[in-house]
């Protein structure tokens, strides 16, 4: 770039002087571009990974506040199994139908004097408190599941700008190192190797700047997902109560 500036071939415009650039300005640019690859392929997953988890989620919970009973939900969720609210609530009826066969055993082999044994009918507050630490543990699961690829955007949020630094260093070494080899200091000697090393700067921001943005919004909304998943454990536990299975 030194010796082109000197020969007084300017470059006019970004593309040329991409095309002009040294080697490891070049290096930077390619894996700065595979790091943009990657952000927008984890972004194009998530997205349609949430979005089919949300709207089955809000098609569920849709059907599942219409259910006057417990047996009509437990036929609903049967129908219909793809999806973290019907694995939730699979879950929670198979605990639950567990929870009961062992207080009914527990009952008979401790006697009908026994009055500190649990009736079949109900849970012990214990069960019951495991009951919602499996629900939690289950929504974590889909939780991690679902946003297993978004700390990649985070990790390329991050990155970018620093790899992005290290060649705009690199670059303008290299810039002053030809300087001073050229004994030449004048503005359209230093200009273009500037130019170039700042080009590494820009493309790091093009990179980082989408994949931040792509984070936060993935992760909000995650957040929220995770929300209804929350809420809709109460809600089965609330069923489980009204309808005394619990």
């Amino acid at each position: 770039m030194f010796l082109q500036a000197s020969r007084g071939v300017i470059p006019s415009g970004p593309i040329e002087l991409v095309m002009n650039a040294t080697t490891m300005t070049k290096v930077v640019l390619v894996v700065l571009a595979c790091l943009s690859l990657l952000s927008w392929s984890v972004m194009f997953v998530v997205w349609r990974t949430l979005g089919k988890a949300m709207r089955d989620a809000e098609k569920f919970m849709h059907d599942f506040e219409r259910s006057p009973r417990l047996d009509d939900a437990g036929a609903l969720a049967k129908r219909s199994p793809v999806g973290a609210l019907p694995r939730l609530f699979l879950r929670a009826m198979h605990f639950v139908s567990d929870a009961r066969v062992a207080n009914q055993q527990m009952r008979e082999r401790s006697g009908p004097s026994a009055g500190d044994a649990p009736s079949q009918a109900t849970l012990s507050g214990s069960q019951i408190e495991t009951l919602h630490l499996l629900l939690d543990s289950e929504a974590s699961d889909e939780r991690d599941r679902i946003g297993r690829f978004l700390p990649w955007l985070a990790t390329v949020g991050s990155a970018s700008p620093l790899i992005g630094l290290l060649g705009t260093v690199l670059g303008i070494i290299e810039a002053f190192i030809g300087i001073a080899s050229k004994g030449s200091g004048n503005l359209s000697a230093v200009a273009p190797g500037v130019a170039e090393a700042l080009i590494a700067t820009a493309a790091a921001l093009m990179v980082a700047i989408p994949a931040t943005f792509g984070y936060n919004i993935f992760a909000n909304k995650l957040n929220r997902f995770d929300g209804r998943m929350e809420s809709f454990s109460t809600a089965v536990i609330a069923l489980l109560v009204r309808e005394g299975r619990i």
